[in-house]
């Protein structure tokens, strides 16, 4: 039995017919495209970092102290996570393309405004408009790779994208270092947001979906479609506080939700309090701080990038897609529990090698992005992205604070470090016993 399908091409040039269409070769446009979902990542999490790496010249010039400090970090989750629904719903409505250009540019101008800040009041303020205007990033990104990627290449697509919020920091810190030393901590912010605004510019002029873009042939649109790639519905949904809360109320995303929160607090440390940890309680020389500070992060990049090959390994070798899902994201969770480890040992070798382990399991687990892909309703691809983002940066909040706090009572990383790891358990229990079964979540429409 033949099964008819519409045209791949909606516009601009009539589609090949089929016998030309089959002896195409197709174009690998995808790849160019996850090329920027990447940079644009690496950018976002160079921006949201930024502040952690100049932390010690910064709170030092401004007169901060540890809590301020847990505060001015925790700023950008706050916000963040206030804007995640509306910006899950913005990439929805408004599409990849415009909504990451608005988004590039207007968190790129907030960085910006850190280096003008001359008080604890104004740089707070520049810190959530920064967490507000990154918000629709990552529901735009999972958007784009849904429609971009078929299934059995999506893990990986979506772990390239993701290793951007590790390399960032591996590749620039030493950079923004040298700036700050050299120039002044305010030259940090001026340098990548300017960054930020030109990549904005260039994506919005860039980037299109899958069935308008003009360099895609009708061999890859195939390659897509019969993927399960969803190609560029022109379907709108418009923001439902409603269909926010029923989406939470199913198990697979309250599960991912939950671990993902979980997950992330490894995350969190270090792109806010690693510096401060390595400087002050273990008293690394600058030399010394600019080696060991990459090496946790390039243990996570390994982690995202193997997590998704594999996940997409298994699928083509006939594995389910929910097994091949589900492991990277029980492992690494369970794996990150880890960093407790440092509490017992005095080497800073040692101690920077189980934490290069701990960050590289954190890098498994946040493969969670695939999972989302494969549950989302295909009309609510990025609300369903932006509700377990929203989960994830919850720990923007309360692990820079919780940090802070215990600092401030204690002067150690000990027992911030031990409440890390028992979360890390609590995540591979909700991916282990809630979760379930990894599938496509259907919502009927009101005919």
């Amino acid at each position: 039995m033949s099964t008819s399908h519409p045209p791949l091409r909606s516009a601009g040039r009539p589609p090949v017919p089929a016998a030309a269409s089959a002896a195409q070769k197709p174009t690998r446009v995808r790849y160019a495209i996850l090329v920027m979902l990447l940079l644009a990542t690496i950018l976002n999490y160079v921006d949201r970092s930024s502040l952690g790496i100049v932390a010690p010249y910064l709170s030092k010039d401004l007169g901060l102290d540890k809590v301020q400090m847990g505060e001015l970090f925790a700023a950008f989750g706050m916000a963040y996570a206030i804007a995640l629904m509306p910006g899950g719903a913005m990439a929805d409505i408004l599409g990849s393309r415009l909504t990451y250009a608005i988004s590039l540019i207007g968190w790129s101008l907030a960085t910006m405004a850190q280096g003008f800040a001359n008080t604890y009041h104004l740089l707070f303020g520049a810190r959530m408009a920064i967490g507000a205007l990154e918000a629709p990033a990552f529901p735009s990104n999972a958007r784009a790779v849904t429609m971009w990627f078929p299934t059995q290449e999506r893990g990986l697509a979506t772990s390239v994208y993701v290793m951007g919020q590790y390399i960032g920091t591996p590749l620039f810190a030493g950079l923004l270092l040298w700036i700050t030393t050299s120039f002044g901590w305010r030259s940090v912010f001026y340098a990548t947001g300017m960054a930020g605004v030109i990549f904005g510019l260039l994506w919005y002029m860039t980037y299109r979906d899958p069935v308008h873009h003009k360099r895609v042939n009708d061999a890859e649109l195939k390659h897509l479609r019969d993927g399960g790639a969803l190609m560029g519905s022109k379907q709108k949904e418009p923001f439902d506080w409603k269909m926010a809360f029923k989406l939470l109320s199913y198990r697979q995303i309250f599960a991912i939700c939950l671990g993902k929160f979980c997950n992330n607090t490894i995350l969190v440390f270090f792109t806010t309090w690693f510096m401060t940890y390595l400087i002050e309680e273990r008293g690394l020389s600058m030399i010394k701080v600019g080696i060991f500070q990459a090496l946790p992060f390039l243990g996570a990049t390994a982690g995202i990038l193997l997590a998704g090959f594999f996940s997409d390994f298994f699928i083509r070798r006939g594995c389910s897609v929910s097994t091949a899902r589900k492991a990277p994201l029980i492992i690494g969770t369970l794996l990150g529990s880890s960093i407790v480890l440092v509490n017992f040992v005095e080497s800073n070798e040692v101690i920077i090698a189980i934490l290069t382990l701990a960050f590289f399991a954190q890098g498994v687990g946040a493969s969670s992005w695939a999972a989302v892909s494969e549950i989302a309703p295909k009309q609510y691809i990025g609300l369903t992205s932006s509700i377990t983002s929203l989960a994830a940066n919850i720990a923007a909040v309360t692990t820079p604070i919780m940090i802070g706090y215990v600092l401030q009572a204690t002067g150690k990383f000990y027992w911030a470090l031990n409440i890390m790891g028992i979360l890390c358990l609590c995540g591979a229990f909700s991916y282990s016993f809630i979760l379930g079964k990894l599938e496509r979540i259907e919502i009927k429409q009101p005919a």
